[in-house]
């Protein structure tokens, strides 16, 4: 089933900061513009922690995809997925399964012509430019649908996506209809999301700044989503333990370096379909 009318694009506007890209800029990429990286200093500003955050993300991320290998996926939908690094999703994956097939979607045009331009489009790797918001038409994409089978072990990988959907009712759609295109025994959905009641006076700040410089579009939220509505969202998923947790906490290598996490304000978790 398709929903009735695709969203609209974001369109290429340099003097906009993107969140892409200023995620490029906080983890040390040249893909930016001015003001991109003036947003991430204000941002630095409000939260000094965000370096941490980010460095703890991508040792989230690496444990996560390893898992999910382990699993028996060898497909990957990364939803959101942003500018290439050298820590994206595919550069991960050659060291682990080389033959895996992803395919990487994102509403930015920047980001998808980019990425087309570094990955193999004509082998394993797919960059794919449609919106999460009508999971359907990105589902059925055929740009995504020539490298993966929704019939065949999959993982859908939303990092921190659901947090830029401000409007609560989309999010719960978006997230409840992509459960329901997962394979049964063999379908997994990965999510990181901020939540607003560990440091409410950092994360109100940060979404203020991001709604202010239009980053961030739609209904105007005050924080971040707290810890037990990100939860829902894996409603009709079997939790993999631990569960949604603060991120250095989900299955740490051992002799991995810790880090209290009391104040870290970023959770997430894997959820298998039944």
């Amino acid at each position: 089933m398709t929903s009735p009318g695709p969203p609209e694009m974001p369109r290429f506007d340099p003097t906009v900061p993107s969140e892409a890209r200023v995620f490029n800029r906080f983890t040390g990429g040249k893909d930016n513009f001015a003001p991109d990286r003036e947003l991430a200093r204000l941002a630095l500003e409000i939260a000094p922690e965000l370096p941490v955050i980010f460095r703890e993300s991508h040792r989230f991320f690496d444990r996560a995809v390893r898992f999910l290998v382990d699993a028996g996926v060898q497909q990957f939908i990364d939803v959101g997925c942003g500018m290439p690094t050298p820590n994206s999703l595919y550069h991960i994956l050659q060291s682990i399964v080389p033959d895996a097939k992803v395919a990487c979607v994102d509403n930015d045009p920047v980001v998808v012509t980019h990425g087309r331009a570094l990955a193999e489009v004509e082998g394993s790797v797919r960059y794919v430019h449609a919106d999460a918001r009508d999971p359907d038409r990105m589902l059925d994409h055929p740009d995504l649908t020539q490298v993966i089978d929704l019939g065949s072990p999959v993982a859908i990988l939303l990092q921190s996506l659901l947090a830029v959907i401000t409007e609560d009712d989309v999010a719960r759609t978006t997230a409840r209809r992509l459960v329901d295109r997962l394979p049964s025994g063999c379908g997994y959905l990965l999510v990181t999301h901020p939540v607003g009641d560990i440091r409410p006076e950092v994360t109100t700040l940060l979404a203020e700044l991001y709604q202010d410089q239009g980053t961030i579009k739609g209904e105007r939220k005050t924080n971040a989503r707290p810890w037990k509505d990100v939860e829902r969202f894996m409603d009709g998923l079997q939790l993999v333990p631990p569960g949604m947790v603060p991120l250095p906490d989900w299955r740490p290598d051992p002799g991995e370096p810790t880090i209290d996490t009391s104040a870290f304000w970023v959770i997430g978790g894997i959820g298998q379909k039944p």
